[in-house]
């Protein structure tokens, strides 16, 4: 196979971007930051389908079935998971981040995540303020590591089927 007909171009990847609704106007800080910086990068944003789910536990099946349907050369998650004082939220977390690991182990689809846990998370202007303008830096962070996964994928993927 030639190299050049299986050269990375970002522009014609698809990728999703799975969101949780609980705080959704400061977790879609993360998509704004996500979008410009693989705009930046050359990736169309069109090709960028954004898929809300009820809350962070649900992201996982999602990213799995999204990533089965072989249409993703990558899939971000996103959300905030705060101590509601019902149940343990760092538990909530670990089990959102490993079943999103096992997700691009079992499928060899690049998973990305920004699902956050603040250690103390008040309904107040100040917190929702500061992670409004932190979740735009982690879609940032989110993008160039998704943008890395994949090439990296795409580079992996040349040297074991050329």
């Amino acid at each position: 196979m030639n190299q050049s007909s299986t050269k990375f171009t970002p522009a014609t990847k698809r990728i999703a971007f799975i969101h949780a609704t609980w705080h959704e106007k400061i977790v879609l800080n993360c998509l704004d930051g996500f979008k410009q910086t693989l705009i930046s990068l050359g990736y169309d944003v069109s090709l960028i389908d954004v898929i809300p789910v009820p809350g962070a536990f649900e992201i996982p099946l999602q990213a799995k079935l999204l990533a089965k349907s072989g249409q993703y050369a990558a899939i971000a998650g996103s959300g905030l998971v705060v101590d509601g004082g019902i149940y343990r939220h760092d538990f909530v977390a670990q089990t959102v981040c490993n079943a999103l690991m096992q997700v691009q182990l079992d499928t060899e689809v690049p998973v990305v995540t920004a699902v956050l846990t603040p250690h103390h998370f008040h309904e107040h202007d100040e917190h929702k303020d500061y992670f409004s303008r932190h979740f735009i830096k982690k879609g940032i962070e989110l993008a160039n590591a998704c943008d890395q996964a994949i090439q990296l994928t795409e580079k992996a993927k040349r040297t074991l089927y050329v």
